[in-house]
């Protein structure tokens, strides 16, 4: 009798012991962070190909401490959805262009001003340095920490009613732009009538002509199938779009210094191949395209002059706004760049 009291005290103790051990490796799990990345770009695309090596490299490095997943095309929402979960910390990090930013931190609509940056390098040189971390400073009043600029790159204009040539092509196209004043401003200045769409909608609205085209980088048109339902792409490059990586700022306030650290060094590493990525997929996404069957056509420059005359009351009212001499200062910058 003995014996079995013995056998089963020690039996006792073993579950008490395995069942201590399972709630520490519970206990464990629970501490462990998560990190949910998201944005509204496509698969395929460089800024959702480099979200997924960005969460790898956090989860990597801080040896899976931070469990990082991702959403990519909208799968939580668009753009102005991704952001509001990061105020609230429902999302932890995204990239989003600036003009869906500049709903919540209007000073970003700056960088959207039509054919402000006339290659990469000028707007690289605005972005990584004092301006660019200027506006950075904007996001943690909107509860968002901004850690640098990603880019979705030049958007173009897309269409399934005729080859855009001239400025007076564009008279009255029913175009899909970005929920942004600027963006629409633009294309009324130029002649077309926008609608903000959200983009999750935009391939049907374009099939069934709700709808004539679209503008958005060209990547999108391959890698959402738009030219299936557009015949045309005009190469007008008339936006360049960065793409700030951001973070939830209640998730960032929640991190160690090490962490922190791991996380900004990732982000610059991946800025840096993102960025190069995007130049690549730009030009393949073009020839995708001609292969596809689509009629690709480069303005002139005198009608790339053109379109740059057209939107000089765009920059003459910015001017007299509280961000002119904002606008200002980065069109010096890029000035010197140029020369």
């Amino acid at each position: 009798m003995r014996k079995r009291t013995h056998i089963l005290l020690m039996a006792s103790i073993f579950l008490l012991l395995s069942a201590c051990e399972s709630l520490g490796e519970a206990s464990d799990r629970e501490d462990d962070k998560k990190m949910r990345l998201a944005n509204a770009t496509p698969e395929g695309r460089s800024l959702s190909d480099a979200l997924y090596l960005f969460g790898d490299i956090v989860e990597e490095e801080t040896d899976g401490e931070i469990d990082v997943e991702v959403y990519t095309n909208s799968q939580v929402g668009g753009d102005r959805e991704v952001f509001e979960g990061m105020q609230i910390n429902t999302i932890q990090g995204a990239t989003i262009s600036t003009g869906p930013i500049s709903q919540f931190a209007p000073r970003f609509d700056v960088l959207d001003l039509p054919f402000l940056f006339p290659d990469e390098e000028s707007a690289y040189e605005v972005l990584d340095g004092p301006i660019g971390e200027d506006l950075l400073a904007d996001l943690p009043d909107q509860n968002v920490i901004g850690l640098n600029y990603w880019e979705n790159g030049y958007r173009t204009l897309s269409n399934d009613i005729r080859e855009i040539e001239t400025l007076e092509d564009v008279q009255g196209l029913d175009l899909r732009t970005l929920e942004s004043q600027m963006h629409i401003r633009l294309w009324q200045q130029l002649g077309a009538n926008p609608t903000p769409i959200n983009y999750g909608e935009l391939y049907l609205s374009m099939d069934q002509g709700t709808v004539d085209g679209q503008e958005n980088p060209v990547g999108n048109v391959v890698n959402d199938n738009f030219y299936e339902v557009q015949q045309y792409i005009t190469r007008t490059d008339h936006i360049y779009n960065a793409s700030p990586l951001m973070l939830s700022k209640p998730f960032w306030d929640s991190l160690t210094t090490e962490e922190q650290e791991i996380i900004s060094e990732a982000a610059d590493k991946v800025r840096d191949y993102q960025r190069q990525l995007n130049r690549e997929e730009t030009e393949d996404s073009y020839q995708y395209l001609e292969e596809q069957g689509m009629t690709v056509t480069e303005l002139s420059e005198e009608e790339q002059e053109r379109f740059h005359e057209a939107v000089e009351p765009i920059y003459e009212s910015y001017e007299q706004s509280e961000n002119g001499d904002l606008m200002k200062r980065i069109l010096k910058e890029v000035e010197s760049v140029d020369n």
